[in-house]
């Protein structure tokens, strides 16, 4: 471990637009460059990070039936305080971003961020594991079948232990994002699907003389996987010259409870964002249980389609909020409004595409998940690509509450957008979608009109708040 010296503090100093810690571009082309260089690998990584996902279901699902709804069933509970902690260990990337364009040379606060980010990691997951640990409670209580439930367990309780290396990757990830150059976060996350696949092969099966442990032996590669990805990554923190400077895990238990509670304050929000996001789709799923086994399946398959399209404003998103936080930290406004636009311009454009490819090409698109030629499959079909227009729709304003909310994390503003997303999701998203589809004739067309109905509230607001950024006293007027 690293003993490096604390430098004292310096007073901090606002540069000019044009100065080296700035990091706004001069020009419209060379912020859209900028957003696209940045964006490409934080998008790419996001793909590979799903692809875990994807690894794991294909290998127990050569277990049977049974195994793969049990660990459906652990996966949705993982998911829940995963994407939560996710959202709260991601605030090192504006407050990495905001210092790097204020302060371009001095490394002695980001080292103090990105510490304090993993030592937030470690606090969130102890509690997270503890109540994974004893997550079967939860789920007999909703009166899942018993087997399921000892099945769930064995997958949950190996699952749980890839949280802390998750979650520190996250961290380490957001620091590498924030000074522009999140290509080794890319290369990490393809490792570990290599590794979670073989992993996979090794541990459910027993292949190679390893025991065969079923559907724990999955959870157990998908830790094992994540720990490797953080210690990959944190390797070449310490190796490579760009970021052997920073020297981040240097007297590793020093506080500095000022940027503890900074990141707490920014990340809580973003935290409540996802799992308010997160849960009325986990909710989305139970209506369409509600209305037949057609009807999930079809939801299934549509929520699949976009997924994939949003893995892209995800990753724009991503770079709006490392491209914003550099303006902003340099005292840039005109940077910020370029950066940001830039960003939403991209992000929406590209899910016009998606759209249309929706609307034209629907069966192609559900192909990949469905075989079009079983008869039994044809109500599917037929009830997905209905979804599927609805969902044309939904991906402009999907598109646009995700862009919206990366460009205003950029300023550090996560409180209001958080009751945005609260207004949004369960105030008006889960009520209509359990209304049109359980009191009118619409069914599951009802569930995706309240779902696109309450994600386009959110839209609007959060781009109202974008545009009113100076009024609000988020950032300083224009001169």
């Amino acid at each position: 471990m690293s003993t490096v010296r604390e430098e004292p503090a310096r007073p901090q100093t606002v540069p000019q637009p044009d100065s080296a810690g700035a990091g706004a571009p001069v020009s419209w082309k060379e912020s859209y460059v900028a957003i696209l260089q940045l964006a490409w690998p934080l998008v790419l990584t996001n793909f590979a990070q799903a692809a875990m996902i994807v690894t794991d279901v294909v290998f127990i699902g050569r277990l049977g039936p049974q195994a793969l709804a049990a660990s459906s069933l652990a996966v949705n509970i993982y998911h829940t305080f995963a994407f939560f902690a996710f959202g709260l260990v991601s605030a090192v990337t504006p407050m990495v971003a905001r210092e790097k364009g204020g302060r371009a040379r001095d490394v002695r606060q980001t080292r103090r961020i990105v510490r304090q980010g993993l030592w937030t990691a470690v606090m969130i997951s102890a509690p997270a594991m503890l109540l994974l640990w004893h997550g079967t409670a939860f789920l007999a209580a909703i009166g899942q079948e018993p087997a399921l439930v000892e099945e769930a367990g064995r997958f949950l309780r190996a699952l749980l232990w890839a949280m802390p290396s998750f979650l520190g990757f996250v961290v380490l990830r957001s620091f590498i994002s924030a000074l522009e150059r999140p290509g080794w976060a890319l290369v990490m996350s393809i490792a570990a699907i290599l590794v979670n696949a073989l992993g996979n092969w090794l541990l459910i099966f027993g292949n190679w003389g390893f025991p065969a442990l079923g559907i724990m032996g999955s959870g157990l590669a998908s830790a094992i996987a994540s720990l490797l990805m953080f210690l990959g990554l944190a390797s070449v923190l310490m190796i490579d010259r760009r970021f052997r400077r920073y020297h981040v895990f240097g007297r590793f238990w020093r506080a500095d409870w000022g940027k503890l509670k900074a990141i707490w304050v920014l990340g809580l929000p973003i935290g409540a964002i996802i799992a308010f996001e997160t849960t009325i789709f986990n909710a989305a799923a139970f209506l369409m249980g509600w209305l037949g086994e057609a009807e999930l399946a079809a939801h299934a398959v549509a929520i699949q389609v976009v997924t994939l399209a949003f893995m892209t404003p995800l990753g724009i998103a991503q770079a709006a909020t490392v491209r914003v936080g550099l303006a902003y930290g340099a005292g840039d406004p005109l940077g910020v409004s370029r950066a940001g636009w830039s960003a939403f311009i991209l992000g929406t454009s590209f899910m016009v595409l998606t759209a249309t490819a929706m609307i034209a090409i629907p069966h192609t698109l559900i192909g990949i998940f469905l075989d079009l030629g079983a008869p039994g499959h044809l109500p599917v079909l037929a009830l997905a690509t209905t979804f599927l227009a609805v969902a044309a729709v939904f991906q402009l304003v999907d598109a646009g509450q995700v862009l919206a909310a990366g460009m205003l994390r950029g300023l550090h503003d996560t409180r209001v957008p958080m009751w945005y997303a609260a207004i949004g999701y369960w105030g008006i998203g889960l009520p209509l979608s359990f209304y049109l589809s359980q009191y009118t004739s619409l069914g599951g067309i009802g569930v995706w009109v309240g779902l696109a109905s309450g994600i386009a509230a959110v839209a609007v607001l959060m781009v109202r708040r974008w545009l009113n950024r100076e009024r609000l006293g988020l950032i300083r007027p224009l001169l």
